[in-house]
């Protein structure tokens, strides 16, 4: 598939770029930015950061952690985010729950699982709520892994 579109995804904590969600992406999209993180967060954005720079466009797709961090991307940067796809995001994380952002209008898509045992479907969606105000949140019948999720969703129409 070409997209138009830069396309970057942002794997969790102890995730890395040839894990499952990363696989399926890059056979979806050849051209997906598909990075390794490593660090805490402060040494995980700084390394986005500069592998996004200037350019504007972004479509972030963020795991876990990966979520955490394209929300405070987009969060950060709003002028530079086209839209958000953040599955099971660990918003609750400190650095964005003790004192969430202010609003952005960036097009946001979450997708959570109902039976996601570390990161809280409710809190997800009160923190999400207040912060995105272009939010389209789904509770899905899935873990925190979301791997039936992810075969199912239409990356195409989501993406492009």
């Amino acid at each position: 598939m070409i997209n138009p579109h830069p396309l970057v995804f942002i794997h969790g904590l102890e995730g890395t770029s040839q894990g499952v969600k990363a696989s399926l992406l890059r056979r979806l999209f050849p051209g997906m930015l598909i990075p390794d993180f490593s660090g805490n967060l402060e040494a995980r954005m700084a390394h986005l950061t500069t592998l996004l720079g200037d350019q504007s466009g972004w479509r972030l797709v963020g795991s876990s952690f990966g979520g955490l961090m394209a929300a405070l991307f987009a969060c950060q940067r709003p002028h530079q985010v086209d839209r958000l796809v953040l599955l099971a995001p660990a918003l609750i994380w400190p650095d964005f729950a003790n004192q969430p952002p202010a609003p952005v209008a960036v097009p946001t898509v979450i997708f959570h699982g109902t039976q996601d045992m570390l990161i809280p479907l409710e809190e997800v969606r009160r923190l999400a709520e207040g912060v995105f105000t272009n939010l389209d949140f789904h509770s899905v019948e899935d873990d925190h892994g979301l791997y039936q999720t992810v075969h199912s969703i239409d990356w195409s129409k989501l993406l492009e």
